[in-house]
């Protein structure tokens, strides 16, 4: 176990949960993706004022400070050595629907299922809808930017968010609104010097770059790597700055959303590929017909399906030989106009396709989702020798570049002798590629590093992204200079400077710190050691995505019977 910090020895008086225990520094080790880092302390906030007086002590301790929600993200944002920051009750049961305005105002601990089920009963949803969302909290997802399925059509979670309550990293809340003259927003200023010293040092400097800003950022259709800087240049709303910072500007601790009517019909399609050269073409003639998702799952996924025994009878309605399944969903309010679209939608893609099913009931949808639904929870349920890594699982690339990504990431992969595995958000160019480490290989984590250059240069090169929904985190941030280049890179640092001038707030996230990509990994000859016990129960948390399970149960000796 890492040695605790000498402030530790004074810690801030809370009502809350502060713990220096071993035990308890284990139990928040890792998150979903792939680090393992044993925090200096833990500390759960019961309220705004608790948090405040955390966040002024870490400033005044020199102690940085990992915000963490449900720990669901993927790119290690939400671990670290400083202060785990747990989230997961504060402002839990605030959760506000209001019909007659299409809004709902939540507390950022609230899971994305809540808000889900209390939007559905007036006829309402929060359209980015992200795998995680049994467990994700709506504050770590207007952290990271998040998005899900319907993102082809409805985009990430930024359009959505209308205001954040956000405590900076002196301690100070305020709200931070989205308007379209920013008077809203200004409101605010006297009381968050840290707005102030933004529009002050930084944001004359970002009207400035304007032209190589627009040049340098993806002109993918997501992108959550950095500082949203694009997004700014086009609202002049500092929120835009906010959402997706991962942590590193202040700490969200509320949430005004925008929800929208959920339509009362929808069916779908499923495309067997017999080649994933087409993919594209595929994908341009579904996104015309205004597909609301539009999912691949690849042939190295469908026989991991084939050899699941809860999974077996879905893949055998895949033809023998596919390249791919696509799973497409369409919505309307008319029953009428769905099924014609459904079958514009078969005429458009059969002559690419090996063969096309329809889904026109809510069984048939089912059945045919179940194979997408499935995808995480069977990598995560590999034998222990064979892991599966989210090392390059973000990449974002346009669309027509898609059949040249796929190439190159099975070209990489199989250089390095290593397995990859391709599934998720075809419609946006988006396709999560996981790694299958045979973690008996000696020499696999130098393979992983390399690919993970390799990878990069190759999405760049294609006018992709790194990181279309997962965030920089720890993981990417060194990656990002490659991307922007230096002018970019140097607002990146002025806007951290200007909200967080002590670098209090997750360090070596989002800006890279001295550890490099492929280190502090949970697997692995170097990942430290954790109690038996609470390792056990954290991979069973990430083999069965328990994700919403409290962490100090496991120090405290909660374990599953």
């Amino acid at each position: 176990m890492t040695r605790l910090i000498t402030p530790l020895s004074d810690p801030p008086a809370i009502r809350g949960i502060f713990r220096t225990d071993e035990r308890a520094r284990a139990a928040y080790a890792e998150g979903a993706g792939i680090y393992r880092i044993i925090p200096a302390a833990v500390a759960l906030p019961v309220d705004a004022e608790d948090l405040a007086t955390i966040l002024q002590w870490a400033r005044d301790h020199r102690v940085s400070v990992v915000p963490r929600g449900a720990g669901s993200a993927m790119g290690g944002g939400n671990v670290g050595s400083g202060v785990l920051l747990d989230l997961t009750t504060l402002g839990a049961g605030r959760l506000d629907v209001e019909p007659d305005r299409s809004v709902a105002v939540t507390g950022t601990a609230v899971p994305y299922k809540n808000l889900a089920h209390a939007a559905a009963r007036h006829g309402l949803r929060l359209p980015p809808d992200p795998s995680s969302g049994r467990w994700a909290t709506l504050g770590g997802m207007a952290a990271t930017n998040a998005a899900g399925a319907r993102s082809v059509r409805h985009g990430s979670v930024r359009p959505w968010v209308r205001a954040i309550e956000l405590m900076t990293a002196d301690g100070v809340p305020g709200w931070i609104r989205r308007s379209n003259n920013g008077a809203e927003e200004r409101q605010e200023e006297p009381a968050l010097p840290a707005l102030m010293r933004f529009r002050k040092q930084v944001a004359p400097s970002i009207a400035v770059a304007a032209a190589t800003i627009r040049t340098r950022f993806p002109h993918t259709r997501k992108n959550s790597a950095g500082y949203a800087l694009d997004a700014y240049l086009d609202s002049g709303d500092v929120i835009d700055l906010i959402i997706g910072s991962e942590g590193t500007l202040g700490i969200i601790t509320a949430i005004e959303w925008q929800l929208d009517r959920t339509p009362a019909h929808r069916a779908g399609i499923g495309v067997a590929l017999a080649e994933l050269d087409t993919l594209a073409d595929i994908v341009l003639a579904l996104r015309q017909l205004n597909a609301s998702a539009i999912e691949l799952l690849d042939r190295t996924f469908l026989d991991l399906v084939a050899s699941t025994a809860e999974s077996k009878d879905a893949a055998r309605r895949i033809p023998a030989g596919a390249a791919g399944l696509l799973l497409v969903e369409f919505e309307h309010d008319d029953p009428t106009a769905l099924r014609g679209v459904v079958g514009d939608a078969v005429r458009a893609v059969t002559p690419l396709a090996a063969d096309v099913e329809t889904a026109l009931t809510e069984d048939e949808i089912a059945q045919l989702w179940a194979l997408r639904h499935a995808a995480s929870p069977i990598l995560a349920r590999l034998p222990e020798h064979r892991r599966s890594l989210q090392v390059i699982e973000d990449g974002c690339v346009p669309v027509p570049q898609l059949g040249r990504y796929v190439q190159a990431v099975r070209r990489a992969a199989a250089t390095h002798g290593l397995e990859v595995v391709l599934f998720g958000h075809a419609g946006d160019g988006h396709l999560h590629a996981n790694l299958l480490v045979d973690l008996s290989r000696g020499d696999w984590e130098g393979a992983v590093a390399t690919l993970l250059e390799e990878v990069t240069a190759q999405v760049i090169r294609l006018g992709g992204t790194p990181a279309g929904e997962h965030g920089a985190g720890r993981l990417r941030a060194g990656l990002l200079q490659q991307l922007y280049g230096p002018e970019i890179i140097s607002l990146f640092h002025a806007i951290k400077h200007a909200f967080d001038p002590n670098g209090t707030l997750n360090p070596g996230v989002l800006l890279p710190g001295r550890v490099e990509p492929i280190d502090q990994l949970k697997v692995g000859s170097r990942a430290v050691s954790l109690p038996d016990d609470i390792a056990r129960e954290l991979r069973h948390i990430e083999r069965e995505g328990e994700y919403d399970r409290p962490r100090l149960s496991l120090a405290d000796g909660n374990l599953r019977l």
